[in-house]
């Protein structure tokens, strides 16, 4: 289980990506799709069309981390757009735990969101 302080953001990217993009190709889609600052210190979570794999996008302040998990079987729990148009969802640390854990947050989206 990932654990992450309850201060952090936590942004994730509710359209599909090509998981084959790595740290610039990643850093661009922050900018660019979710109009976000990488260096602010949040995390970017993005996930392939299927939900079996996903990305993090982290700026520690000296440099990138990119988290990476593949599930065997079954799929991530992605959470689906509330409003049309929007391209991001802001999570609580705690959620991001859930999501990765494989829970679903579909249910429980106002406790979970921020």
């Amino acid at each position: 289980m990932l654990s992450f302080a309850g201060s952090l953001k936590v942004f994730v990217a509710l359209e599909s990506v090509d998981l084959r993009k790595s740290f610039s190709g990643l850093e661009g889609l922050v900018s660019e799709r979710l109009g976000e600052d990488l260096r602010q210190g949040a995390l970017f979570v993005f996930s392939n069309r299927r939900h079996t794999r996903l990305k993090i996008l982290y700026w520690d302040g000296t440099g990138l981390w990119l988290l990476i998990k593949r599930l065997e079987e079954g799929t991530f729990a992605w959470p689906k757009s509330l409003e049309p148009g929007q391209v991001k969802l802001k999570l609580k640390p705690e959620a991001l735990a859930m999501l990765t854990d494989g829970i679903d947050l579909r249910g429980g989206e106002a406790a979970a969101m921020v």
